[in-house]
C-alpha cells in the first residue's frame, strides 16, 4: 500500500460506497494509534498535552492541516486532551481520506 502522507484526500460525493471493515483495517495498519469505531464507520484517536494552550496550538494546526486537504475531522477538547474523530459524512462511513488525514495528522509534533 502507498505511503498515506504522499496522497491528497480528493472530494468524497454521496453514492461512493464505504470502505468494509477489512479494507478499513488493511488501512489502519497505517495509522498506528487510531482505532476503529461505531462498526469501521470512524476512526478516532486521543492525544494528552501539557496543558490548555498546548492542546489549542495542536487544535489549530489541525484545522490548518485539515483545510488544506478539504477534509475535517471533529474535534474534542477537554482542558489538555484532544480527541480527534475521522469519517467521510458525505457516505456515511470511512473512506481512504480518513486514513490519508490520520496519517498526516500523526505527523504533527509536539
Amino acid at each position: 500500500m502507498e505511503d498515506l502522507t504522499e496522497k491528497h484526500c480528493i472530494p468524497c460525493e454521496g453514492g461512493t460506497i464505504p470502505l468494509t471493515i477489512r479494507q478499513a483495517e488493511e488501512y489502519l495498519a497505517q495509522a498506528p494509534g487510531w482505532e476503529l469505531r461505531k462498526d469501521a464507520e470512524a476512526i478516532a484517536r486521543e492525544w494528552k498535552f501539557k496543558n490548555f494552550k498546548e492542546a489549542m496550538a495542536f487544535v489549530n494546526s489541525v484545522a490548518s492541516l485539515a483545510e488544506s486537504e478539504g477534509h475535517h475531522p471533529d474535534i474534542h477538547v477537554s482542558y489538555n486532551r484532544v480527541q480527534l474523530e475521522l469519517s467521510t459524512h458525505a457516505i456515511g462511513g470511512l473512506s481512504g481520506n480518513d486514513f490519508i488525514l490520520a496519517a498526516k495528522l500523526d505527523e504533527i509534533s509536539f
